[in-house]
């Protein structure tokens, strides 16, 4: 796992590391569909929280990076949007039980220790017929560099992902590889998973 320290100093610049466009796969599904409440988990500096305010969405969002949530609200006022953020690691966070009508996990990596656990949080809070969406890097982002995690023990397999998310059902699921152009971190070819989920 990647502690706050880490964070905060990947943070720090005034510029945004992972520059302030949504990810790609979010900014193509997004817009196509019905607003209403929507959770970003570890959303670093707001590129995709921001962008989901700018369409309409009620934002909220939390990170453990103090640096991160205020470049993210430096982005919302930029942007003349609203955005409810707040500073919490993963496990800490409430997860309030359906609360959400959708969950956007973008690169959200966690050690398999964990994974499960954050995972089924998410399905926790969200609202029945609630959406869950995911794009992360599977095993096989280990012999590129454009970005995520080295352990193998934080990335995502497809199958795994079925599993921890048993109880919705799969709209659209992929392990594809992609040419991300997203920031100096995230450059490049990648090996990358998606999900659409929704909970009965």
């Amino acid at each position: 796992m990647y502690d706050k320290d880490f964070w905060n100093e990947r943070y720090a610049s005034e510029e945004y590391v992972y520059g302030k466009d949504p990810n790609a796969f979010l900014h193509s599904r997004l817009p196509n569909l019905k607003k209403g409440r929507i959770l970003f988990p570890c959303e670093g500096e707001g590129r995709n929280a921001v962008f989901a305010a700018g369409l309409g969405w009620d934002v909220f969002a939390f990170d453990q990076s103090e640096s991160g949530r205020q470049k993210a609200l430096q982005l919302a006022k930029e942007k003349n949007v609203n955005i409810h953020y707040e500073i919490s690691d993963v496990l800490g966070y409430p997860y309030a039980p359906e609360q959400m009508d959708m969950v956007a996990l973008i690169f959200c990596h966690f050690h398999k220790s964990i994974r499960t656990t954050v995972h089924r949080n998410c399905v926790r809070t969200l609202k029945p017929g609630g959406l869950l969406l995911l794009e992360a890097f599977s095993p096989d982002q280990l012999q590129y560099s454009s970005g995520g995690p080295k352990d193998p023990d934080m990335l995502c397999h497809l199958k795994d992902l079925r599993m921890d998310f048993a109880e919705m059902n799969v709209e659209y699921e992929e392990a594809l590889e992609v040419e991300l152009n997203e920031s100096p971190f995230h450059k490049g070819k990648a090996a990358i998973v998606r999900l659409v989920l929704r909970k009965v």
